[in-house]
């Protein structure tokens, strides 16, 4: 966007456009969100920003009307494969808070000199200073949602002292942490601190773009693994493996309160894993994504239209764990979701009791290492079962790794010399990891169901769906959905984890 589309945007007081940009106005000192209800400012006073972060550093402090903080986030760090774009997933991710800067840079390939220079050219401040923002917006949730202890939610933050944690609230918001947390009327939520440990427990709300479709709910459910994961039409819970401990926790929309909210409640949880837990759950549900740009885009198509007409907003499912998607997506080449989720169900054995057991969940998804010792228990195809023991054995070893700060060519690199892996695998993965938003698996047994079932226009377009891009992924979640409502859908000789099943999105 130029600067007059986006001036226009912020003059229509535009919604859809919160966390995409920010905007800062000479005259007051202040930055906004694109829908703060103060009055326009003139163009002349006015600079837009990529980042909060390059608003901070240059000088400008939160509007406190419109909280600019309390948005869902960009969804151009999935779009841009670049590596500004790269280095925002990881940062998202708590990378710098665990390895610095130097992790980050050297997990980009990049010295931090050089990595630095990129950033502020790009998005306008540098990897500190976008990380300093993200503490930032998660210290303003805890503390305008929850009862935590000031203390407590400076470390969950990643703040390094309460000292640290106070200038930059003051810095920031231009209020002291006290005072930002009277600005905001309780909802209910509340903290549990265990005996004799540093878990926690939590209950949030999670913002994102509307409209949004829960049938992610229906595809997370009918792939959920028992003693796992848990999933319904409108829930979702499991435990996760996180970097300082185990963790659980539920989401659950609700579409008859106003607001339609969506509610992330956190079981127990290191405090130091907070940040990444909650940026991997945005991941996990796409809550950064803007549906309305998509759903534009994807209902000129006369195949698809009729699918975004019924389900508007519809989500693509992320990762919680780059590593486990690998093996979920090996394990269901060439099956159905059911037979994945048998074989899943029986690898599940080899994983590690939980330390935060709780509603029937009770285990963790098998580490790498655990599967590599656990070739026993796979059943299916001795081929398959060889491929995925080689992975394993890989990224136990180390000389596997990818993860959220890959782009799409770098994966494919990493991934198709593996044994058992083919271009539909790199894709799917490229999807739910990266959040890869223009993937179209084209030889998908459900895709080509999909696409018979919506019928409309079926040779009046290219049969790559390219007039869809850059959102081909989207299209190709609203044609599995079109699969799953076939009334006796079979798989083909080329079907996958995503053949049809009664119900799933």
């Amino acid at each position: 966007m130029d600067f007059w589309q986006r001036y226009r945007a912020i003059d229509a007081r535009d919604p859809r456009f919160d966390g995409q940009f920010y905007t800062a106005v000479r005259t007051t000192g202040i930055y906004c969100r694109p829908s703060c209800p103060a009055r326009t400012p003139k163009a002349s006073n006015v600079t837009f920003y990529e980042t909060s972060a390059a608003a901070h550093d240059a000088g400008y402090r939160a509007c406190k009307r419109c909280l600019p903080e309390a948005v869902p986030g960009t969804p151009a760090w999935n779009v841009r494969q670049d590596i500004a774009g790269r280095a925002m997933r990881l940062i998202n991710d708590g990378v710098i808070n665990r390895d610095g800067v130097e992790g980050l840079a050297a997990r980009l390939g990049y010295s931090p000199r050089q990595l630095n220079r990129i950033l502020i050219q790009e998005l306008g401040a540098g990897p500190l200073s976008l990380a300093r923002a993200g503490r930032a917006q998660t210290a303003r949730t805890l503390l305008v949602s929850t009862p935590m202890k000031l203390a407590d939610i400076a470390f969950a933050a990643g703040f390094n002292s309460v000292r640290q944690f106070n200038d930059t609230i003051a810095e920031v918001f231009g209020m002291t942490p006290t005072a930002l947390r009277a600005t905001a009327p309780r909802h209910g939520a509340g903290t549990h601190r265990k005996d004799g440990g540093s878990s926690t427990s939590l209950v949030l709300s999670l913002p994102y773009r509307e409209p949004f479709d829960p049938g992610i709910f229906s595809f997370l459910a009918v792939r959920a693994i028992p003693g796992i994961e848990e999933g319904t039409a409108t829930s979702y819970a499991r435990t996760l493996r996180l970097p300082h401990g185990d963790t659980r926790f539920r989401v659950e929309y609700d579409d008859g309160t106003r607001g339609r909210p969506l509610t992330l409640t956190v079981g127990a949880v290191d405090l130091r894993d907070l940040p990444a837990l909650l940026s991997r759950v945005r991941r996990l549900f796409d809550l950064d994504a803007d549906p309305e740009a998509i759903d534009a885009v994807l209902a000129a198509d006369n195949r698809l239209a009729s699918s975004v007409a019924q389900a508007p907003g519809m989500r693509m499912p992320g990762a919680l764990d780059p590593q486990e998607l690998l093996v979920r997506a090996m394990v269901g080449q060439q099956i159905t979701v059911a037979a994945a989720r048998t074989a899943l169900t029986q690898l599940a054995a080899a994983g590690s009791p939980s330390n935060a057991p709780g509603d029937g969940l009770d285990r963790l998804f098998p580490a790498p290492a655990e599967i590599a010792a656990a070739g026993h228990l796979l059943r299916g195809p001795r081929r398959r079962s060889e491929s995925l023991v080689h992975a394993a054995t890989a990224m136990a070893g180390g000389r596997l790794e990818f993860g959220y700060g890959d782009d799409v060519a770098g994966l494919s690199a990493k991934l198709l010399p593996l044994p058992g892996v083919g271009p539909w695998t790199v894709g799917y993965v490229a999807m739910r990891v990266l959040g890869a938003p223009d993937i179209f698996l084209a030889n998908d047994a459900a895709v080509r169901n999909g696409i018979r079932a919506l019928g409309n226009g079926e040779h009046a377009s290219s049969p790559d769906f390219r007039e869809a891009s850059p959102w081909r992924s989207y299209a190709t979640m609203h044609l599995w959905r079109a699969a799953a409502l076939l009334p006796a859908a079979r798989p083909g000789p080329t079907s996958t984890t995503t053949v049809p099943a009664k119900g799933m999105p």
